[in-house]
């Protein structure tokens, strides 16, 4: 009995362990640089840090095999068409410069929200272009009303949006307090 006592303490001690010590690490994998930033955007601070989190594990010199660039994955042409929007001057050089990447990911980002109706269609635009989602939203096999997609026939960029989803969550979880 006392053995069964003390077996039972000790799982007892290790989970209160790995809670205590998931509250503290798991921040350190789930960060919020350029929060100033992020938050001026007008975004929901969790979805912004989910795609950054997704995008390049928050690695500002981040480079795709396809030429995306920095913590949200800028594409350099994409940039230079936030940054005629946005009015901000283009420097291709400065894609790997977080606070500038972060901006132009968020205006990119807000841009895309407001042209397709679902958060969910936006942060398939945001992975596959807007092109080729304008494209899915045309097929009816993928989209019944033309504005949300009922299916993501890129099993990379399902496979993107269940992390964001993922992602957000946490960040939700451990940072907002509402």
């Amino acid at each position: 009995m006392k053995k069964r006592l003390t077996i039972a303490a000790g799982l007892l001690l290790l989970v209160l362990l790995v809670c205590i010590a998931a509250g503290i690490a798991l921040p350190l994998f789930y960060p919020r640089p350029h929060r100033e930033t992020v938050e001026a955007s007008g975004l929901e601070p969790s979805l912004v840090y989910a795609v950054i989190k997704a995008e390049s594990n928050f690695r500002e010199d981040a480079v795709s095999r396809a030429g995306a660039v920095g913590l949200m994955q800028l594409m350099p042409s994409t940039a230079e068409f936030v940054c005629r929007m946005e009015e901000i001057p283009f420097a291709a050089d400065r894609l790997k410069e977080g606070e500038y990447n972060v901006r132009l990911g968020c205006a990119y980002l807000s841009y895309l929200l407001r042209r397709f109706s679902a958060t969910d269609t936006a942060l398939c635009a945001y992975n596959a272009g807007e092109g080729t989602v304008r494209s899915w939203l045309d097929d009816p096999t993928l989209s019944a009303d033309g504005r949300t997609l009922s299916r993501v026939p890129y099993p990379e960029t399902a496979a993107y949006l269940e992390k964001i989803k993922k992602f957000q969550k946490i960040y939700r979880f451990l940072y907002d307090k509402t």
